[in-house]
């Protein structure tokens, strides 16, 4: 299955992205997995620059998700949200249709609970505007994790709620 991994995160390099390395490691026998987390040199979505033209760097995602799957987005919260630079993407693709129908896993990655709660719902509403197919939801905790140096380990349990999210598809 061709699957499109987005890290949220403003952070190029941040823990969303490093999950999302973790979850391609862990299916990389099964499926295909790209993954962007370029999402912060998108330019601002505004209607002027629709109507002038969309940059190359949007087309060549827009065409990443027309041909993906599955895209699962993997985000952290900020002030109770979805950062901006995710918010942006989303809102590239608003009148378009790339997200319409599109099975769609949406994963929070935070410290902690009850933290996510907040940006999980805004991805949702996003989600359900742009009529795309949220097979499941996963709030995930970086308590749950072995972190070293910027490099995550799955425990086994997260493993397994990874597996039966993905046997949704």
């Amino acid at each position: 299955m061709r699957i499109l991994a987005i890290s949220g995160s403003a952070s190029k390099n941040g823990s969303n992205y490093q999950l999302l390395k973790a979850i391609k490691t862990l299916f990389k026998d099964e499926h295909s997995i790209d993954i962007v987390d370029y999402l912060s040199e998108f330019p601002l979505f505004t209607t002027e620059r629709l109507k002038s033209g969309i940059p190359e760097k949007i087309k060549t995602y827009k065409t990443q998700l027309t041909e993906a799957e599955v895209v699962i987005i993997s985000t952290p919260e900020y002030t109770h949200n979805i950062p901006a630079v995710l918010k942006n993407m989303i809102e590239w693709c608003t009148h378009s249709g790339e997200f319409s129908n599109k099975k769609i896993i949406p994963i929070t990655f935070t410290p902690h609970e009850p933290r996510g709660e907040h940006a999980m719902k805004s991805l949702l509403f996003s989600l359900l505007a742009l009529e795309s197919n949220a097979i499941t939801q996963l709030p995930l905790y970086k308590t749950d994790f072995h972190i070293n140096e910027q490099q995550i380990e799955l425990t086994e349990e997260v493993k397994e709620l990874l597996r039966a999210a993905f046997e949704m598809l």
